[in-house]
């Protein structure tokens, strides 16, 4: 392996890097810049151009839609100056086309003689980038007063000219006032004077050569300014590789970091609580929560804090792997702590988990095991008498299971000696409450993360990459099949049909979920204003430059049709000749506690048998009676969301059924993910379905809001086998060297593209 890196030491390097464009280009150049958040010499170079064109490759001019931003790249048929005599001043009006279609371009001055020079140069056969908002006049689509650049023509002298003509243009993620040409000139005037070494490579010359890639400026050279398309694929291979060794030296190097952390060792006991668990479960464990529950068992046993994660489909069985490994720490002597997103799945875990323990869980009472325990509820929205038992009880040690949501987190809240922390639903959790919640004792207590959405093992190895995974694939016996249906919103024949199965269902002593989107229905805008309720959309989340938040964004449905809310909805089932006679409950983050436990108990008893709610049910509810769930404007929830939706019926062994009411219209995103949805209940399956289908992008971008040193190029569906061979390199180099003091550049890039708060995340998701 080679010593050190080449290239400027890391503190010219970075001021390098870091150098203004306002020094390199201007002042005026830099503020138009700075509206795309290019401020750095870096920033600039690193803004790689979307796509490219081919001067013979023309814009399909009949895609164009009114009112969008567009650069179209096509043919000058005519350009003509006239005179207005309406209102004075003159016109020039030009055609331009894609060989099938035109577009009109207009400017308008107040003397013939100042469109002169758009007349020369808008020449017929000449082909040209022309950039503006589409309009219309008389029926035609046009463009006013584009931005413009002529292939060929608009170059410092004939030989810039000719090559201009000949290789591929670049389009960059551009705005209004920065259009892609003057984002390219602005990387030339950067990037032509700059010597092959002027940077440092954050990838090590050994590895370079190990996977055939240019250095660090040549590679920008065949991204910018590429002499034909196999330089920017070149170049590009180069950045993808360079972005994954990146986010996986990061992960590397947590590891290591973690690897070297204590915690306090849970050893089994072969006759205390855990194997007395196990003797009265009415049915048995599956193989693989055997596996799974041998491999953090092993964990546990370690003076390394666990950090792994579980991964199960609805209905898997993570809830009994998880009890099993906190009755492990409360035989060693610890306690453990479940965290839960809402209070309604922190109050149906204490059910739950109060259930399967049965004496085991009644710790100091009569009727109490020998080795009981007690399990405690701890939410923010207790009386005070309930949370001072419940304080007690935890800071005491009296409950060596406390489950809760965020309240937990509160400093109020003291363990006698916390050995496990157990997340379930990671994702709904924040970095920040997930690591103050790990970091409680005076050694950091075990930490088990559990997920029901099934994240593909692409996205798995990127982004929690560090982190030991468990997969429960198999589900456990009775467990009843889903039959899943896409109704049409507007077909009312169908609708009635879905009101009257529910009757039918609730006459056979069955339950029926029908879930909004909304609360109330007064705007059509209007979202559940509780965290806990607030629609997951992860459809087609695009940002402009073609990344993907993971996490946040636009309905995926753009239908202009006001959604349907809890409140409306109660209101017309209740009206509904088929459903006379029947009880409908509402359930919704607005509610009180005791409110959201008085619904849910209705619902079960059958006192209400349909719950009318928002997406508050979607994780961890266990109603098995429930059979029927109805979603209504199923278009504007992801794959991801509706499958757990979905897991909240047939849990039972009773066949069960769901109907995804939408609007999405054939051959459309949303469309496409509810059939998939329809086709399959394999939730691994359906993830990477959902993967492919948003063409994700930013990985780490969604990790943490904004920034724009985010990963650009890195695509975790296309690029597995980069991933993988980047993570085999990035071992290689931590293993060696884990502060990556020989490669300073390296470790300088995941500083400053990760940024530390970026790079924790990767630890603590």
């Amino acid at each position: 392996m080679s010593a050190m890196q080449g290239g400027p030491d890391a503190q010219l390097n970075r001021e390098r890097q870091r150098e203004s464009l306002t020094k390199v280009l201007g002042a005026r150049t830099a503020k138009q810049l700075a509206k795309l958040s290019l401020e750095t010499v870096e920033d600039l170079l690193r803004h790689y151009p979307r796509r490219y064109g081919d001067p013979g490759q023309l814009t399909d001019i009949s895609q164009l839609k009114v009112g969008e931003h567009v650069t179209v790249m096509a043919q000058v048929r005519t350009a003509t100056i006239r005179t207005m005599r309406s209102r004075g001043g003159a016109m020039l009006q030009a055609t331009v086309t894609d060989g099938a279609h035109t577009l009109q371009l207009t400017f308008f001055a107040k003397r013939a003689g100042v469109l002169r020079m758009h007349e020369d140069k808008l020449r017929p056969g000449r082909t040209g980038l022309f950039t503006g908002t589409v309009g219309e006049y008389r029926g035609s689509r046009q463009l006013t007063h584009p931005d413009y650049l002529i292939v060929g023509v608009d170059a410092a002298d004939e030989d810039e000219a000719v090559l201009e003509a000949s290789r591929p243009i670049p389009f960059y993620p551009a705005a209004a006032s920065v259009p892609t040409w003057r984002i390219g000139r602005s990387v030339r005037t950067v990037l032509d004077p700059l010597p092959d070494d002027y940077f440092a490579d954050p990838i090590p010359t050994f590895l370079l050569e190990r996977h055939g890639h240019f250095p660090l400026i040549p590679s920008l050279r065949d991204v910018h300014i590429p002499d034909d398309s196999a330089a920017w694929k070149r170049g590009r291979a180069r950045f993808v590789y360079e972005e994954a060794l990146i986010l996986q030296s990061a992960l590397a190097r947590r590891r290591v970091a973690h690897e070297l952390l204590t915690s306090v060792a849970r050893p089994r006991r072969a006759d205390a609580m855990a194997a007395a668990f196990d003797a009265r479960l009415p049915f048995p464990l599956t193989q693989g929560q055997r596996e799974v529950g041998e491999q953090i068992a092993t964990d546990l046993e370690r003076n390394t804090p666990m950090m792994r994660l579980l991964q199960g489909d609805v209905g898997a069985g993570k809830t009994v792997v998880a009890l099993r490994a906190m009755l492990q720490v409360v035989d060693a002597g610890g306690q453990a702590a479940l965290l839960a997103p809402t209070e309604v799945l922190a109050a149906q875990h204490l059910v739950t988990l109060r259930a399967l323990m049965g004496p085991l869980a009644e710790g100091g009472m009569l009727t109490g095991a020998a080795d009981a325990t007690r399990v405690t509820l701890l939410t923010g929205s207790q009386g005070s008498k309930a949370r001072r038992a419940a304080l007690a009880e935890a800071a005491s040690g009296a409950a060596g299971i406390v489950v809760g949501t965020h309240a937990l987190l509160s400093e109020t809240v003291q363990f006698a000696d916390l050995g496990l922390v157990v997340v379930d639903e990671q994702h709904r959790f924040g970095v920040e409450q997930r690591d103050e919640l790990r970091a409680r004792g005076n050694r950091p207590p075990h930490m088990l993360v559990m997920t029901a959405t099934p994240i593909p093992r692409t996205v798995a190895m990127t982004v929690f990459g560090d982190l030991e995974t468990s997969v429960l694939a198999e589900k456990p016996a009775g467990r009843a099949e889903i039959a899943t249906h896409v109704v049409p919103a507007d077909n009312q024949a169908w609708l009635t049909r879905a009101w009257s199965r529910i009757r039918e269902e609730v006459e056979a002593g069955r339950r029926a979920y029908v879930v909004c989107a909304r609360i109330d229905g007064d705007t059509a805008t209007e979202s559940d204003d509780s965290a806990n309720d607030a629609p997951d959309v992860d459809g087609a989340l695009l940002a402009a430059d073609g990344s993907l938040d993971l996490e946040n964004g636009t309905p995926a449905s753009t239908s202009k049709t006001p959604l349907a809310s809890v409140s409306d909805t109660a209101a017309m089932l209740g009206a509904r000749p088929e459903l006379a006679g029947i009880g409908i409950g509402v359930m919704h983050g607005r509610l009180s506690a005791e409110a959201k436990a008085e619904a849910m108990g209705r619902f079960a008893s059958g006192e209400t048998p349909v719950l009318v709610s928002t997406t508050v049910i979607e994780v961890g509810v266990d109603v098995p009676q429930a059979t029927v769930m109805v979603v209504l404007d199923a278009d504007n929830f992801g794959i991801s969301q509706l499958h757990q939706l979905r897991g909240r019926v047939g849990r039972a062994g009773h066949d069960s059924l769901c109907l995804l009411i939408s609007r999405a219209e054939e051959g459309s995103v949303a469309q496409e993910r509810l059939q998939a949805l329809a086709a399959t209940t394999d939730g691994f399956a359906l993830a990477e379905t959902d993967l492919e289908l948003r063409r994700e992008g930013d990985v780490l971008g969604a990790a943490q809001s904004g920034g724009r040193n985010s990963l650009r190029l890195l695509r975790v569906v296309r690029d597995a086998k980069v991933i993988d061979a980047a993570r085999i390199d990035a071992r290689e180099l931590v293993a060696d060297d884990p502060e990556l003091t020989a490669y300073p550049a390296l470790a300088q890039a995941i500083e400053s593209w990760l940024e530390p708060a970026r790079e924790d995340y990767l630890e603590r998701s």
